[in-house]
């Protein structure tokens, strides 16, 4: 017996010819996308890959970046870190946007800073929630079905995603590090105005008005505030970028307000998450723990990659939080106790960090470990167990896709190595 799912309308023509018309159809359009893609020389299949996915995670009907399509794989098995994926994080969405723009991708930019738009419009009192529904809904209430069994019988399972009432200030951060780049490229449709910008100021207002208060951090603790570096540090690049834009702009008054900003933010970050007792920087204000989301601050910009403060920050992120070849987000125990698993990105934002240090040779080996661990489709989740590389969390992982096109783009060969 022959089916085929698709929408409620008479074929017009039969089931089999249908299928294949499809399909051919599909085909084409993903190789005319592709080619207008600006890949790297080396690791060709893995970077295709990874932006098609990455592709198929856009809501188009609003510009929603979904960071999984699914629910409740736990991160590691006998855990209840289980979470509902279906949903737009600004923070990763702004990652993807990223990836997708360094490959000449633009229209998923558009796409997005669309729906970034009509959030940013709408807000009350300028809070921006951390994550959205892909139809821009704000309550994302979450409960657990208790009918499921779950994921190999890992309860529970989850539908809706309580971080939509955390306070995780990096997003006004990433809300205009996703838009910088419209005010810049020619390439655009509509490109950002004056006007765009002023709306932007609104969201950098926030930031530089909560670069120094708790929050829950990027990783999303349940109970643990406090001032997150991370999430200072995403402060800081907001009023960083809207600096340049103004500049850019011509808009002298609102650069120089907007650098005094940045830099006022920038003084307290390097006198507040050293610790000199560590000798490295740390994940919070007067804190004594390391993250992952450290590695950030070079990529972001906040500090050169060669800084000695930095190097020895990397050094000891290296020793206490690599595993193998693979990277843990942190290692505190946190709401749900200690983690058992590494998470995906975070290696890869190590790879990307060794690169821009100059160690390209171990961000290789890095890399095509990484590689090695991907499924029989070219694909990664969320997090992956150390020892036995078995994938674990939700499933195909922005984030994870992500961190495959920058590393490759950052440590392929040129084109004109063999041209």
């Amino acid at each position: 017996m022959d089916m085929m799912l698709g929408p409620d309308e008479p074929l017009a023509s039969p089931m089999v010819e249908t299928c294949r018309d499809f399909q051919k159809n599909a085909i084409q359009y993903w190789r005319d996308w592709v080619r207008h893609l600006a890949i790297p020389l080396e690791w060709q299949d893995s970077v295709i890959r990874a932006a098609i996915t990455l592709h198929l995670c856009l809501y188009e009907e609003t510009g929603a970046i979904v960071a999984a399509m699914t629910t409740s794989i736990p991160e590691a098995e006998g855990t209840e870190r289980n979470w509902d994926y279906r949903f737009c994080w600004l923070r990763d969405a702004y990652f993807v946007v990223m990836a997708l723009n360094r490959l000449g991708a633009v229209d998923i930019m558009e796409n997005y800073l669309r729906y970034v738009n009509n959030l940013v419009t709408e807000v009350d009192g300028g809070h921006l929630q951390p994550v959205y529904g892909i139809a821009l809904e704000r309550e994302l209430t979450e409960r657990i079905v208790d009918s499921l069994a779950g994921y190999r019988g890992h309860a529970l399972v989850r539908i809706g995603n309580q971080a939509y009432e955390h306070l995780q200030h990096d997003v006004y951060g990433n809300v205009v590090l996703a838009a910088t780049q419209a005010f810049f490229d020619k390439r655009l449709f509509s490109p950002a105005d004056a006007g765009d910008f002023q709306t932007l100021e609104s969201v950098g207002q926030r930031a530089f008005a909560l670069h120094n208060q708790p929050d829950a951090g990027m990783w999303e603790l349940r109970t643990k505030a406090r001032v997150h570096t991370s999430s200072s540090i995403m402060c800081w690049a907001a009023c960083d970028r809207l600096a340049k834009i103004a500049a850019h702009l011509g808009f002298t008054d609102r650069a120089r307000h907007w650098r005094a900003k940045a830099d006022k933010v920038h003084g307290t970050i390097l006198r507040r998450a050293w610790s000199e007792a560590r000798g490295v920087f740390v994940e919070s204000f007067e804190g004594t723990e390391l993250d992952a989301s450290l590695l950030l601050m070079a990529e972001v910009g906040f500090i050169d990659p060669k800084d000695p403060r930095f190097a020895a920050t990397v050094d000891a992120i290296a020793g206490e939080l690599l595993r193998g070849t693979n990277m843990f987000r942190y290692v505190a125990p946190d709401d749900f106790g200690e983690p058992h698993n590494a998470f995906n990105i975070c290696t890869f934002w190590y790879i990307e960090t060794l690169a821009h240090m100059g160690r390209d040779g171990e961000a290789r080996d890095l890399f095509e470990a990484m590689l090695s661990q991907r499924n029989h489709l070219g694909l990664l989740s969320e997090d992956l167990h150390p020892a036995t590389s078995e994938l674990w969390g939700n499933y195909p992982q922005t984030y994870s896709l992500v961190g495959i096109i920058n590393s490759a783009m950052r440590l392929s060969k040129a084109w004109e190595e063999v041209l």
